[in-house]
C-alpha cells in the first residue's frame, strides 16, 4: 500500500509519538486537509480506554491489548495473533476516504508484533515515509542515528526527526549532530507539553 501521509515511529516507547501525531493531525486539518489517524496496534490500553493513545488521537485501532507489554507478548497473553492483512485492509480504506493518513507505530521500529513481523515490517508494508520522534536530551544522538540506520537498511524513507520533551546541556547541539550524522532533517523541537494539540505550532509547515 502507498498513499499520502506519514508513519510516526520513535527511538523508544514514551518519547512522544502521540504528541507529535496529534500536533501533525491538527496542523494539517487547519490547512483544510481531510486527515485520518490510525493506531494499528496498541498495548497497555484497550482501544476505547480514554487514557490510551488511540482514544486520545481519535484514531482507528485494529488490535489493542490491556497489558503494558510488547504487542507480541500482550497478544499471546490474550490468545491472539496480530496479522498484517487486517491492518493493511483498514489502512487502504482510510487512505481512500481521506487525503492524508497518519499512522502511529508502537514503541520503536524493531518492536515485535507477531512472529516474523515487527513495526519496521508494518511500516514497509504501508509504504509511508517515517517521522522519527526522539528525546531531546543526552543519548538521543546515538539512539536516533541507530533508528535511522535501521530504517534505511530496511528500505524505509525517513522524512525527518522531531525532538520532543525536556532539554539539558546537550540539547543545543543534538539537532545539528543528528542532521550531520544521518542527512535527515530535524523538523522541530517540542518542549514537554500537557496537551498534545499544543504541538501544532511547532509543526506548522514543516513537511512542505
Amino acid at each position: 500500500m502507498t498513499g499520502r501521509g506519514h508513519f510516526v515511529t520513535a527511538t523508544d516507547t514514551g518519547v512522544g509519538k502521540t504528541v507529535v501525531t496529534a500536533g501533525l493531525a491538527t496542523s494539517l486539518r487547519a490547512r483544510g486537509l481531510n486527515v485520518a489517524v490510525f493506531k494499528p496496534v496498541q498495548s497497555g490500553a484497550l482501544a476505547d480506554d480514554p487514557s490510551g493513545d488511540a482514544a486520545l488521537l481519535g484514531a482507528d485501532c485494529v488490535y489493542s491489548f490491556a497489558a503494558p507489554l510488547a504487542p507480541l507478548v500482550a497478544a499471546r497473553a490474550e490468545g491472539e495473533t496480530i496479522e498484517l492483512e487486517p491492518i493493511l485492509a483498514r489502512a487502504r480504506e482510510l487512505a481512500r476516504e481521506h487525503e492524508i493518513l497518519l499512522v502511529e507505530g508502537a514503541g520503536g521500529l524493531l518492536v515485535p508484533l507477531a512472529p516474523g513481523l515487527d513495526v519496521a515490517g508494518l511500516a514497509a508494508a504501508l509504504g509511508l515515509p517515517l517521522i522519527v520522534v526522539a528525546r531531546a536530551t543526552l543519548g538521543t544522538v546515538n539512539h536516533t542515528l541507530l533508528t535511522i540506520e535501521a530504517a534505511r537498511e530496511r528500505g524505509l524513507d525517513v522524512a525527518g526527526v522531531v525532538l520532543n520533551g525536556e532539554s539539558d546541556e546537550s540539547t543545543a547541539d543534538n539537532a545539528a549532530l543528528i542532521e550531520a550524522g544521518s542527512g535527515a532533517r530535524v523538523l522541530a523541537q517540542i518542549p514537554w507539553l500537557a496537551d498534545p494539540v499544543d504541538a501544532t505550532g511547532y509543526l506548522d509547515d514543516r513537511l512542505g
